[in-house]
């Protein structure tokens, strides 16, 4: 009996191959087709070169985290094959270009069933370049899955639109005569089916995502920072979104600009924020200590990726709770949030600008590097919008303010 909707695929290969955005393609198109996904990215530090791969857990049912064996390999180089082929359950699969070459002993030893197919010559072949091997490969992986090809077509066109009617018509000529290559000679040899399944509309989201749709509920009005990983999403998005919700946001020469120029704009009455990783907020501590100083309500992100020092950029750690606990000389208050979840994300970004404006006080949302990145799919009505309340302490009036006189009033 074929397995529905229930399995793990991991591509991987160089970077500049495509892994991240064919993963993420893929994973929208299943999640537009009502399967519940959870998907994971993995990259190195560097801009060209070393191994990445992106992994989707596929189920008919809500998923909250990866699974470690995997059902589908689909590897771009031979270091991919050799760092993943025994993460294969047996029966389980790798589809690959012909071209990539490897020891086949071990794997067929393990049960693998090894689905080559010249997937570089159907990219240029039917689309006319080589870039399009990564859509030949997931033509083919939704071939041999019998996945609908309505739904890779559409995550096609959603994405290359931009790029152009030529350039969609040719991903999709390369996808489609994969996809019916993958199917033909592959399908009945397969256990591992992915069927659409009626379901309401659902978002594709991950935790950096979702704490900066949170800020936006919460009032959020300026951001600044200096990009580090895994929190510089937070920046990019709210920067999206700067236009349509009246949001300033400066990317700043560093993390210590960083923090000082949201608690200026804290300070002038805006809902303020930053975002930085460990390494980050080791800069920003003398800052912390101002705002709390100061009385100035701010919130800060703080991505929590492998240290000490400046660290892992790519991996993921917890390490950061009792330095953020304690960051700065001298005792002053401030709330730490830990969100678990994207959900928890949503509402810890909308609840701590009215948790720093309430106690005058600092705000950090503290996680980690993997569920920044991670996404999921989430029913839309899971972020409630209207269940946020902007709460912003006590405020005094205009006439208050106008019968003020001299220096600022000493309280008994």
């Amino acid at each position: 009996m074929p397995v529905v909707n229930d399995m793990t695929i991991k591509i991987g290969g160089e970077a500049g191959q495509g892994v991240e955005s064919s993963g993420a393609g893929f994973a929208k198109a299943l999640s537009r087709a009502g399967i519940w996904i959870y998907g994971l990215q993995d990259y190195m530090s560097r801009i060209r070169g070393g191994h990445n791969f992106y992994q989707i857990r596929t189920s008919a049912h809500e998923v909250w985290s990866f699974r470690d064996a995997i059902q589908m390999l689909l590897p771009f180089t031979t270091e991919a094959v050799q760092r993943h082929w025994e993460e294969v359950v047996p029966g389980g699969a790798i589809l690959y270009d012909e071209g990539v070459k490897f020891d086949e002993g071990p794997l067929r030893e393990r049960g693998i069933k090894l689905f080559a197919m010249p997937l570089m010559k159907i990219a240029e072949k039917e689309g006319g370049s080589r870039v399009m091997m990564n859509t030949a490969a997931l033509g083919a992986v939704a071939g041999l899955t019998e996945f609908g090809f309505e739904h890779i077509a559409d995550i096609i066109e959603t994405n290359f639109k931009r790029k152009g009617g030529g350039v969609v018509e040719a991903n999709l000529k390369v996808a489609e005569f994969a996809y019916q290559q993958g199917h033909d000679q592959f399908a009945a040899e397969y256990d591992w089916k992915l069927a659409a399944q009626e379901a309401p509309p659902r978002m594709v989201i991950n935790g950096n995502q979702a704490i900066a749709l949170g800020a936006i509920a919460g009032g959020c009005r300026f951001i600044s920072g200096y990009p580090m990983t895994p929190a510089t999403t937070i920046l990019e998005y709210l920067n999206s979104k700067a236009d349509q919700f009246g949001i300033v946001t400066k990317q700043t020469e560093d993390e210590i600009a960083g923090v000082l120029t949201a608690i200026g704009a804290a300070h002038a009455g805006a809902r303020a924020m930053t975002a930085t990783s460990g390494g980050g907020f080791c800069l920003m501590t003398e800052g912390l200590g101002f705002a709390g100083c100061t009385e100035t309500p701010i919130v800060v992100v703080d991505s929590q990726r492998a240290g000490p020092s400046t660290g892992l950029p790519t991996r993921t750690e917890q390490g950061d709770l009792q330095f953020v606990l304690y960051a700065s000389h001298g005792e002053f208050p401030r709330l730490v949030l830990t969100p678990g979840t994207i959900e928890e994300c949503f509402y810890s970004g909308a609840r701590a600008f009215s948790l720093a404006e309430k106690y005058q006080c600092p705000v950090i949302i503290l996680q980690d590097l993997t569920q920044s990145n991670a996404i999921r799919s989430l029913p839309t009505d899971r972020l409630d919008f209207s269940a946020v309340h902007v709460e912003r302490g006590k405020l005094m009036s205009a006439e208050e303010l106008d019968r003020l006189e001299g220096d600022y009033p000493a309280t008994s």
